[in-house]
């Protein structure tokens, strides 16, 4: 029997985990007018804040002021606090100041798009290699400048080594890239991210690390016993780390990108700009254009070191428990199939999706959050090439749906679950789903006027 937290009850660990959290004991109002205590089971999509965040944005909020170039004290100081900043983001993923630069950004979207154009700029190769799991953020902005192939994933949502090899081999030279997610936003699976990394190199490429669902759940090492092992790029972002406000981060090497040119032209790129020519600033201030989101930065430095002294290896253990758990609830539902690793061996983090025999996956997520208060996220999840895949789906049958707002589009339902969430949560979760999976007929009926299009329009 696994190891678990009694059913209904806190831990003294975990009521002080929940204090640290913004929100997570707020009633909300159901369908029927009544308040309960709302379950947020959307966390791949963002995390609520650590009140530590808030914290340090109130305490930082009197000294804020220009970054970079003024000469007040204000000024200053929230310049040094921007590059002690950087040192901690660093840090967290096991990164080097001799090796590294740590860039700002709004979000991971920004991020990638940012370094596809860097890496046009400083590349002759023509090829991109992605996954068939990737987010739309990780694979859409590749297509901007490089040809585009996917590495297969096996029935278990991982990609398949073997398929990485022969695409680096069958490519060999041409490869500007390899890009790939370190856990799937769909079914939690984690990638061999270090194994795939040494594979890249072995055939003259590089290798940069989607970590936005990776990040938030389980260590990263850029800096690596066995060197070949080392993600070249690495990106995450703050609004899934427990941080509001905006911030992305993309980490490249310190010599990497020193001919390339911004992405955003203007304010804080350019040491000097006259008529006729202009001199770039140094990385990484020359890739973050205007002024820099500083509460935001400040913020995510604070929800980091909050996860770094909670220790991310007790939270990875405590959120393997309670996935399992859930995992285990959810198959002893009638009519339910489960999207993601095939056994409990396989690595994974606290996310995983389903579907419901006979029920609509927007008409379950909306009777989930009106009758019993539990936010999930229903549809394609920005992933619609892997759920296709998941789904089984043919590209005659995606284009019909892509074409016909009319058609009810396929997809799943997600659960996406953090630390600060209860093995009592999952309880109320199943006993949801198999409250409607008695009364299907009923359901389908009484909510039949719930949109079923690509993600709930």
């Amino acid at each position: 029997m696994r190891n678990k937290l009694p059913d209904r009850a806190l831990s003294k660990q975990q009521q002080k985990w929940r204090d640290l959290v913004v929100g997570v004991d707020e009633k909300i109002p159901l369908e029927n007018g009544r308040l309960v205590k709302g379950i947020n089971f959307d966390n791949a999509a963002t995390t609520p804040p650590f009140k530590s965040a808030l914290r340090a944005i109130q305490d930082f909020a009197p000294w804020y002021s220009s970054v970079g170039r003024g000469k007040g004290y204000k000024s200053e100081r929230s310049t040094e606090m921007i590059e002690r900043a950087r040192l901690d983001m660093l840090h967290f993923v096991g990164g080097k100041e001799s090796e590294h630069e740590v860039v700002f950004t709004k979000n991971s979207t920004e991020s990638i798009n940012l370094l596809s154009h860097l890496v046009h700029q400083t590349t002759p190769k023509r090829y991109i290699l992605a996954s068939e799991m990737e987010h739309v953020s990780n694979d859409l902005p590749w297509r901007n400048y490089f040809e585009v192939e996917y590495i297969a994933v096996d029935a278990d949502g991982q990609i398949r080594l073997e398929d990485l090899k022969a695409k680096l081999a069958a490519l060999q030279g041409q490869v500007a890239l390899v890009t790939i997610t370190g856990a799937s936003n769909v079914t939690g699976c984690i990638n061999p991210i270090y194994e795939a990394a040494e594979l890249t190199h072995q055939y003259g490429a590089k290798i940069h690390i989607d970590a936005a669902q990776l990040a938030p759940h389980e260590p990263i090492y850029m800096n690596r016993l066995n060197a070949a092992e080392n993600p070249d790029f690495l990106s995450f972002t703050g609004h899934k780390l427990y941080a509001p406000f905006g911030t992305g981060v993309l980490i490249v090497g310190s010599s990497e990108f020193l001919k390339a040119g911004p992405l955003l032209q203007g304010g804080g790129t350019v040491q000097i700009a006259t008529k006729s020519s202009m001199d770039w600033r140094n990385t990484p201030e020359r890739f973050e254009g205007g002024t820099p989101n500083v509460m935001g930065i400040i913020a995510l430095q604070a929800a980091i070191r909050t996860l770094q002294q909670m220790n991310m290896a007790t939270i990875v253990d405590y959120e393997k428990q309670i996935i399992h758990y859930a995992l285990d609830k959810l198959r002893s539902i009638d009519g339910i199939t489960l999207f993601g690793a095939s056994t409990d061996n396989r690595p994974r983090v606290s996310v995983f999706s389903f579907a419901m025999d006979g029920i609509h996956h927007q008409v379950l997520a909306h009777f989930l959050a009106s009758e019993y208060g539990i936010s999930v996220r229903a549809g394609f999840f920005c992933a619609y090439s892997y759920v296709q895949k998941l789904l089984q789906l043919s590209d005659e049958r995606m284009e019909e749906i892509r074409k016909d707002s009319g058609i009810p589009a396929p997809g799943l339902v997600r659960i996406s679950l953090s630390f600060y969430n209860t093995f009592a949560e999952v309880d109320q979760l199943a006993d949801a789903l198999r409250k409607i999976s008695s009364n299907k007929e009923f359901y389908a009926e009484k909510y039949k006027d719930v949109p079923k299009g690509i993600c709930g329009r």
